[in-house]
């Protein structure tokens, strides 16, 4: 069956996305400073020019690009929200989702090295990523953590923090961009022994 043709107003408003999923290979490539706009634009076949009709400048396009590929990170938090069961249910339920989102969607990891490397060169647009995702997901855990306690099923202990349940999903995200699939990583194994670790720590 024939592939319907899209109409000029229905690629004008893929242009946007199309020219920040291009922008994302080239930092992720090359870095803020080594990329170029018409290596972006040559992505995607249109010339430098209809980059800037969007984006006036390639800080713009950074910044545009970085809310861009925050969607898993948003829609990890949403999914967080249906989750059912008591409170050591959810906390596991939601490490299982955090693990495969890392492990499946290659944007969500990416984001962290971007994070990482641009981040003193965009402090607004990093503090206000933090502000608007990752402390409301640090929150949410953290909340799930404190309704446990309340609930007698978790000790009102150190290991009880947002920040350290969290932490070796970000550990794993880091053996990835430095390894990539170099080296064989053994992650049902790893995601069993944090929830062992993590529950045997907390765990009434």
């Amino acid at each position: 069956m024939p592939t319907k043709k899209m109409t000029r107003a229905e690629q004008k408003a893929l242009r946007p996305i199309q020219i920040l999923d291009a922008a994302f290979e080239e930092f992720v490539l090359s870095g803020f400073v080594a990329t170029r706009v018409e290596d972006i634009a040559q992505r995607i076949g249109v010339t430098k020019g209809t980059i800037y009709v969007y984006f006036p400048t390639k800080e713009d396009l950074f910044s545009a690009m970085i809310r861009h590929i925050s969607r898993p990170v948003a829609e990890l938090l949403e999914d967080f929200g249906d989750l059912e069961g008591s409170c050591t249910e959810r906390l596991k339920a939601m490490l299982r989702l955090a693990y495969q989102r890392v492990t499946q969607d290659r944007m969500a990891r990416e984001h962290l090295r971007l994070v990482i490397s641009e981040g003193a060169r965009f402090p607004e647009v990093i503090d206000a990523h933090h502000a608007e995702l990752i402390q409301p997901l640090l929150s949410h855990t953290q909340a799930l953590l404190d309704e446990g306690i309340a609930a007698g099923e978790f000790r009102d202990c150190p290991g009880a923090s947002a920040e350290i349940v969290i932490a070796p999903i970000l550990s794993l995200i880091m053996n990835f961009l430095i390894f990539d699939s170099r080296r064989s990583f053994d992650l049902p194994n790893y995601i069993d022994a944090h929830l062992d670790l993590l529950l045997g720590g907390i765990a009434t």
